[in-house]
């Protein structure tokens, strides 16, 4: 093993080093897409209780909304320090947290009441 490991290094170095930076890469987003798998596939994460805690992102996974639902239900902007969580996105609106919650619920329910179009998108028309 290691004198082929050689032998191609010494035979054309920088392509080792794509090679090995390749499968590198390969390997962290295959072991993270299948644990992002099994996680949102438990049926525990399916529909959770909207709490404080969780970001906009969470939420959305959870209750397979699109991110836009819940950016127009949020009605708010990206800031720039990392994920907010619902208990701070309801701060910057000035809020409280059980009203964010409401809306958000809110925002779901209207989006899965919504008929699925004939391109299989609720809300939208097919192209």
């Amino acid at each position: 093993m290691f004198s082929y490991l050689k032998r191609i290094w010494a035979a054309a170095p920088v392509a080792t080093i794509i090679l090995a930076v390749a499968l590198g890469l390969s390997v962290f987003f295959g072991v993270r897409t299948t644990a992002s798998w099994i996680y949102w596939n438990d049926p525990t994460h399916i529909d959770q209780p909207i709490e404080g805690w969780m970001t906009p992102r969470y939420v959305a996974m959870s209750w397979d909304v699109p991110r836009d639902v819940m950016m127009d239900a949020l009605r708010i902007g990206k800031s720039g320090e990392g994920p907010p969580n619902l208990e701070r996105l309801a701060e910057a609106r000035g809020i409280p947290l059980e009203t964010l919650i409401a809306e958000i619920e809110a925002a779901i329910a209207a989006h899965r009441a919504a008929p699925v179009g004939e391109n299989g998108q609720r809300g939208q028309k097919a192209q």
